[in-house]
């Protein structure tokens, strides 16, 4: 016959413990008492008696025990709490009630209600129960007694499931924390917490399995990757990055809702002692999904790559088609090869008797000679030589003959053609134009190395503190990727960089076209149609790829501090459009590369400034609408009288003002006759209409967010004088041929399902992070990309559309 198993060392001590006392109350000194859990003991102790309580319990093979211990007293006293020791096998945890929390300014919160979570054993390996015991020491210094409360208790529903949501409540002084482990099939999961009431603040925090667990305000930020939270908070947790394949969850309620948004309690002043017992509580359900698997990264990355190159392949095949049409015209004598390229071309000079309504960009024969001597092919440059003499650099000096004509009386005429605005050699024109592209390089490698230090660093700083308040992703859906935390948001600004580089291929193509035409001293290239410069569509292409790669480095860490990384470069290609519409009827009287930058860096600037002041300083919203307006008048002066408009006199601070004040008197009042230049006059009280409307906007309601404001104001431009441009085609009896009314169409469509997915606002900088995770919403595309994402790939492709109807 087998002997009988001999017990364990644990179950003897246990046998000992429960025989040794009373179950009245705890033990004197150091005679523990044996306490059953889920009784509740009451008892009182001074500076000369303390109470020991020994709870011994059964753990069971392969299982995780997790033991909560509920402490009370009636004492307000702080200068004699009751102290809490609590002695397991690997560890000890202590506190005191009341239990003080700080605030904002020294201010205290005390709790005489306790309760904490014992960090649970480790499962051993085992295959026979072990015995676990807890000894409970209740301690204070006081010279008279201190009643107290102990309720010890096995928490049953320790471990979360998948996919199954546990509610339960918390508080400062009772802060909660639970186990998950991965199930095998899954290496990625997102915490999902949410609470129907934002306050009080709370923070969610995801820790290892190491002891002690953090679960106070003042040490939550101790160890593993945490986040703040009103309503919904998300935290992605990757299997790798915890050895043991499982975690803590840890919920802690912050004595004070500041970092959170809220405000401090009006009933507080100064350092004021307040009991916060049940004042603070909050509901919270907490629901544990599985994330993505690696395959979903590859079918994403494969879409967002797959997606773009069919803009290559379409490219392709246009080309191809158009390649044939004009082989088969120029084998028949009626086309040159390069001709048709551009997209608003025209195959005859329109009559200089045309009325200035019917002649926007017209060429006028009997001026177009004179101005550019191309009388007869000898007296042309040869084709093609862009030499680096000093003489064609562009400088203060006009090149325009002043023996031809006169500036003053071409520009002013009522009747304008596009001769009388292209005038001056082609080379320095194109040269001029030039500067655009490498001076746009130039600033974008300037612009994008230190962005890239920064946001490496910021990334750097969320990984190796764990604090995820530092970006404001969408939580929902920020998938990551080695030490990248939101790669979606990043991935999807490929479109940028992959369609600007088609439109570099794009120009480039037109643009050795157009040299080999010159080459060929083709008529219909040299002096019919619009002058083809293609410097500035060079520099939309650099601005396209770098907004998007300004845009991904924005993702890595989007917060406060680099919002003008992803909204710079859209300033620079709006700009950039306007200047090329403009460039186009007007090559000569354009705006310099140099004056363009500098532009584009003292709106930026404002931007800066905005963001920084724009939320409550009145008057930094006075200055900026009296710059914006200023501005508007300036520019529209400059536009109506084609840069003739001068400042001049001995008095020039005041010859501005003066000669504005006299043409209004003389044309408005005195005559009040029909303006000179009609069309210019409607676009420019229009546009006028605008921009106030924009200055009276901004400084009526002051929108926190600046920089869209700013954006927003460039964008109606740029479409109002697309649309000038458009109408004056129109009116002039110009064509719109199938691929740029194919453009436009497209723009028109892509732009709007863009828009709609642009204000759907995800989060916000301009509020705490516990705020701003109010907006998450989940992924809506792949189950990868979310609302933001779809943005990054239709504005691409709006871009795109928008530089290819580009004339």
């Amino acid at each position: 016959m087998a002997g009988r198993a001999a017990p364990a060392p644990g179950a003897l001590l246990c046998a000992l413990l429960w025989a040794a006392a009373a179950a009245a109350g705890g033990g004197p000194g150091d005679n523990p008492a044996p306490g059953a859990f889920g009784r509740v003991y009451r008892g009182a102790v001074n500076i000369s008696a303390e109470r020991v309580y020994a709870f011994a319990y059964r753990s069971e093979p392969g299982q995780v025990d997790a033991v909560r211990v509920y402490v009370n007293s009636s004492s307000e006293n702080l200068q004699y709490p009751v102290l809490f020791v609590v002695r397991q096998q690997k560890g000890v945890l202590s506190w005191q009630v009341p239990l003080i929390f700080r605030g904002l300014y020294q201010r205290t919160y005390n709790y005489q209600e306790v309760s904490r979570t014992l960090c649970p054993s480790e499962p051993t390996p085992e295959t026979r129960p072990s015995d676990q015991i807890i000894f409970v020491d209740v301690a204070s210094m006081a010279p008279f007694n201190i009643a107290y409360e102990l309720l010890v208790t096995r928490l049953e529903n320790f471990q979360l499931e998948t996919n199954k949501a546990f509610n339960f409540t918390a508080s400062p002084s009772q802060p909660q924390y639970f186990l998950y482990k991965f199930p095998q099939d899954v290496d990625s999961v997102i915490i999902n917490v949410v609470s129907d009431a934002a306050y009080p603040c709370s923070v969610v925090s995801v820790q290892d399995i190491v002891c002690p667990v953090y679960d106070l305000d003042h040490n939550v930020e101790f160890n593993g990757v945490y986040q703040s939270m009103t309503k919904q908070a998300a935290i992605t947790v990757q299997r790798k990055d915890f050895p043991g394949e499982q975690f803590f969850v840890v919920f802690v309620i912050k004595p004070e809702d500041y970092a959170c948004g809220g405000s401090v309690p009006s009933s507080i002043h100064g350092n004021v002692n307040r009991t916060w017992n049940l004042q603070r509580t909050k509901n919270l359900q907490v629901t544990i999904v599985p994330s993505i698997k690696k395959s979903d990264y590859i079918q994403a990355m494969f879409f967002s790559f797959l997606s773009f190159l069919s803009f290559y392949l379409g490219s392709v095949v246009v080309a191809f088609v158009h390649y044939i049409r004009v082989q088969r015209k120029a084998s028949a004598g009626r086309l040159s090869p390069e001709h048709g390229s551009g997209m608003m071309t025209s195959s005859h000079p329109i009559s200089a008797s045309t009325p200035e309504g019917s002649s926007y960009g017209a060429i006028d024969e009997s001026s177009s000679s004179g101005g550019r001597q191309l009388s007869s092919p000898e007296h042309r440059p040869p084709a093609g030589s862009d030499t680096d003499s000093s003489v064609e650099e562009e400088s203060d000096f006009d090149t325009m003959p002043e023996i031809e004509s006169d500036k003053n009386i071409i520009r002013t005429k009522v009747f304008l053609y596009l001769s009388d605005l292209s005038r001056k050699d082609r080379r320095i024109v194109s040269k001029k134009y030039k500067i655009y592209f490498w001076n746009i390089i130039t600033i974008a490698v300037f612009y994008a190395l230190p962005v890239i230090q920064l946001v490496i660093t910021y990334q750097t700083v969320v990984n190796v503190t764990g604090n995820q308040d530092i970006c404001y992703y969408n939580f929902l859906c920020a998938h990551p990727l080695g030490v990248l935390s939101a790669f979606n948001n990043i991935l999807s600004n490929v479109g940028h960089m992959m369609l600007g580089f088609l439109f570099l291929l794009i120009v480039l193509r037109r643009d050795i076209l157009h040299r080999r035409a010159m080459e060929m001293k083709d008529i219909y290239t040299l002096d019919y149609g619009i002058p083809k410069h293609f410097g500035l569509f060079y520099a939309m292409g650099i601005a396209l790829m770098m907004e998007g790669v300004l845009s991904a480095c924005y993702h890595v860490c989007p917060n406060y501090s680099n919002f003008q990384f992803d909204t710079s470069f859209m300033y620079m290609i709006a700009g950039l459009c306007m200047l090329k519409l403009y460039q186009t009827r007007h090559p000569d009287i354009n705006a310099s590369a140099y004056s363009a930058y500098a532009s584009f860096a003292v709106v930026i600037s404002l931007a800066v400034l905005g963001v920084v002041f724009g939320k409550n300083d009145m008057w930094f919203w006075v200055i900026f609408s009296m710059i914006h307006v200023l501005a508007s008048l300036a520019l529209s002066t400059q536009i109506y009288y084609m840069g003739r408009f001068k400042i001049d006199g001995p008095d020039s601070d005041l010859g501005i003002f003066r000669r504005a004040v006299m043409v209004l008197y003389t044309d408005c009042i005195q005559q009040c006759s029909r303006p000179m230049y009609m069309d210019r006059m409607v676009l420019l009280i229009v546009g006028n209409v605008v921009n106030w409307s924009f200055a009276i906007f901004g400084l009526v309601y002051r929108p926190r967010d600046f920089a869209s404001y700013i954006l927003g104001i460039f964008i109606c431009n740029l479409l109002l004088y697309l649309a000038f441009y458009i109408i004056m085609k129109l009116r002039s009896s110009e064509k719109l041929l199938p691929i740029p009314m194919f453009c436009i169409v497209a723009t028109a469509v892509v732009w709007a399902a863009a828009l709609y997915f642009f204000f759907q606002t995800l989060s916000s900088w301009e509020e705490t992070p516990a705020e701003s995770r109010e907006k998450n919403r989940p992924c809506i595309l792949l189950g990868f990309f979310d609302d933001h994402d779809v943005w990054h790939f239709l504005s691409a492709a709006a871009l795109f559309f928008s530089f290819l109807r580009m004339p």
